[in-house]
């Protein structure tokens, strides 16, 4: 399938969004990261509280004009499963039963959207939600295990084009007071999925008294109890994404 020619390392995409300076910066970086992990398409997409909307990506202007004009929003069932979710979601794993979404999936695929897709729900500040979707043709078990592989990446890197995002938007940026650090978003997010303080540390290259900081500088700007009650309200503003 030609996945990951360049295998981008996560450091150097965060250096790369943070120095971005607004929204046509940002496309320009999907259309790398489109590149670098060797995929179709990759989208970003978010509704605020208010209805307003703004994305980027690589699908063609033609598809995003048919998507609109045959109300395919309504049917859509990644838009549908990923916002009853939390977590990423493998587009086969999705409801495609109805005739309405067989017959939207085979559109999508006539226009180049591929077979396989993954997408990650977040939810931001007022009402925000977003989807960052990785999108291509090719088999299960290769996709499968693509988006295994680099799940942790992908779901870091959402959240980080997320919040820089909210941040060209004035008004829609997180309270600055509660915004968490790269290497907090990373010590929280594994800590989230299910590792042990010792494995985190090992994943992320750093001493577990290191670790520890991370957390507790975390856990203070969350204004939470304990490592636990952050976590979860980490997840529950969309401060980092499972």
């Amino acid at each position: 399938m030609g996945f990951l020619r360049n295998a981008p390392r996560l450091d150097t995409l965060i250096e790369r969004l943070e120095s971005a300076d607004g929204l046509d910066d940002l496309q320009g970086l999907i259309e790398e990261l489109r590149d670098e992990y060797g995929v179709d398409h990759i989208i970003y997409h978010w509704v605020n509280g208010a209805g307003e909307q703004y994305g980027c990506g690589t699908y063609d202007l033609e598809w995003v004009n048919r998507y609109i004009e045959k109300g395919y929003l309504r049917i859509d069932p990644v838009i549908q499963g990923c916002y009853q979710r939390f977590h990423p979601v493998n587009w086969k794993r999705l409801d495609w039963s109805s005739k309405s979404a067989r017959a939207f999936l085979e559109d999508a695929i006539a226009h180049g959207i591929g077979n396989q897709g993954y997408s990650i729900p977040i939810r931001g500040p007022n009402g925000q939600f977003a989807l960052f979707t990785l999108s291509h043709n090719g088999n299960d078990d290769d996709w499968e295990q693509f988006t295994t592989e680099n799940r942790r990446d992908l779901i870091l890197m959402a959240h980080y084009f997320n919040s820089r995002a909210l941040e060209f938007e004035p008004g829609r940026a997180p309270d600055p007071a509660q915004s968490l650090s790269p290497r907090e978003v990373e010590a929280m997010t594994l800590l989230a999925i299910g590792y042990n303080r010792a494995q985190a540390a090992d994943t992320l290259s750093i001493s577990e008294h290191t670790l520890r900081v991370y957390v507790e500088s975390a856990r203070h700007k969350l204004g939470a109890l304990n490592t636990t009650h952050a976590v979860a309200r980490a997840l529950s503003r969309g401060v980092i994404v499972i």
